[in-house]
């Protein structure tokens, strides 16, 4: 078992607030601003899934989990000697602030109260061509207070993905679900690996952080779960009609299966929506993949998102 049920929340700087929240709105958040903090959350029970605050230089700050348990975060934060704080964030709660190799702010946060969940997206039943859900009714869609459920995954390109890998495995106990692998002159080497948290019997997603082995550290992007088809194409053309850079999608990947649509927000950091992804447990263990499934798709475009 690890030391993580999952992670939680992305932290930013960013070069306008009141931009960036009605970006975030259209993105499909619920969110607030309340001095100088911008916050937003999805429809589960967390009081915050994305955080920023503005700067002249937008930054991405840090990523946050939530730690199995309270002693379970007084053991990580003594395991680099950092100290257990008071957490002055919604929900309140306790929070100890890591750095990883690659000087990523990494926090983690325990106690911390969930806040009312919000009216979900849904829909009336789907009419397939093996099961018939919708007798005798039209679609209905029920209208929810935002479209975001959750933070589902987030991607770091690192400057060595063995380093970064043995670090993150030892305090957080993360699984490898695929690791990408090439050869090279006869050489294996890793391009990098979707990591997954180790909830024992539980499910979780596919991958919970991918590192990619870049040579150099930054954000690549984070990875918002909704619904299902329905919200994510509505999404998709109210960010398109608002006039926001699409980057790249719709699809859908083979590596965890998800339905996928990329975008840049203001400052040109990539958030993601994704649907239907695949949920694994210990005893799904670890696998070796090729570029080629990193970069194909079941359909959609191949390749990786960019611009």
């Amino acid at each position: 078992m690890g030391a993580i049920k999952d992670v939680l929340y992305v932290r930013f700087y960013v070069t306008d607030l009141r931009v960036q929240q009605q970006f975030l709105e259209d993105f499909g958040f619920k969110s607030e601003i309340d001095n100088g903090l911008l916050i937003a959350r999805g429809t589960d029970g967390s009081p915050y899934i994305y955080v920023a605050e503005q700067s002249s230089e937008p930054t991405f700050v840090s990523v946050g989990f939530t730690a199995e348990s309270e002693t379970e975060l007084r053991n990580l934060a003594a395991l680099d000697d950092v100290p257990v704080e008071s957490n002055n964030m919604p929900g309140g709660g306790l929070i100890a602030r890591l750095t990883d190799p690659n000087g990523f702010s990494v926090e983690v946060v325990a106690n911390v109260t969930d806040s009312p969940l919000l009216t979900v997206a849904c829909r009336s039943g789907f009419n397939d061509g093996a099961e018939k859900q919708r007798l005798g009714e039209r679609v209905a869609f029920a209208a929810p207070e935002c479209l975001i459920k959750r933070l589902g995954h987030v991607v770091l390109m690192v400057n060595d993905f063995s380093e970064t890998f043995e670090w993150y495995q030892r305090r957080f106990g993360l699984l490898i679900s695929d690791e990408i692998v090439m050869n090279e002159e006869g050489k294996e080497q890793t391009l990098g690996a979707f990591t997954r948290c180790n909830r024992g019997e539980k499910y979780v997603d596919h991958h919970t952080l991918f590192f990619i082995n870049a040579g150099d550290a930054d954000f690549n992007h984070a990875a918002f779960e909704v619904a299902n088809w329905d919200v994510l194409m509505q999404n998709h053309y109210k960010l398109k009609k608002a006039g926001h850079r699409h980057s790249f999608g719709v699809g859908k990947h083979i590596l965890g299966s998800q339905i996928f649509d990329y975008w840049k927000d203001p400052d040109g950091f990539m958030l993601e929506h994704f649907t239907d992804g695949d949920l694994l447990n210990e005893s799904f263990g670890s696998h070796k993949r090729g570029l080629e499934d990193l970069l194909g798709t079941h359909w959609g475009p191949d390749g990786m998102p960019g611009q």
